[in-house]
């Protein structure tokens, strides 16, 4: 885990994952709502409770809902690049929030028998932004790799 640099001024943050699945499956991992629910959210999401819908092409929307801290959370936003297998890019908003929006991208290499998976986050609106969703992501990960465990 790095920070990366800020763009425009604004915090960024950049995870790094080796999954012990290939590419393909990683990536239908983040693109397949039956799959998606399976290890979306922070640590403490309440499993039964995450929701996916997901329109897959360039210019169609996400959104993922789930509940976490006795607390509803909705997140959505716009495929901006799709390379099948390689990288994802979308916007994010919170739906309590959407003038927040910040850029998401997502990219899977081969690595061996497994992929690494790079996760970069920018344009969050402060600090304090791009901390919580540090912690999220974080938690978010480890539970995409015990999905590929």
């Amino acid at each position: 885990m790095s920070a990366a640099p800020k763009l425009a001024g604004k915090p960024s943050l950049t995870l790094k994952r080796r999954l012990n699945a290939p590419p393909e499956k990683v990536f239908a991992a983040w693109t397949d709502p039956s799959k998606i629910i399976h290890w979306f959210g922070p640590e403490g999401t309440i499993s039964e409770s995450v929701r996916a819908e997901i329109d897959l092409r360039v210019g169609g929307r996400f959104s993922v809902a789930f509940r976490f801290n006795d607390e509803n959370h909705k997140v959505g936003g716009v495929y901006r690049e799709i390379v099948p297998n390689e990288k994802l890019v979308f916007s994010w908003a919170w739906h309590t929030t959407p003038e927040r929006e910040s850029l998401v991208t997502v990219l899977t290499k081969s690595d061996g028998d497994g992929t690494m998976l790079t996760l970069m986050h920018e344009q969050f609106f402060d600090e304090a932004a791009a901390e919580g969703h540090k912690r999220g992501w974080t938690g978010t990960l480890n539970k995409l790799e015990r999905y590929f465990a």
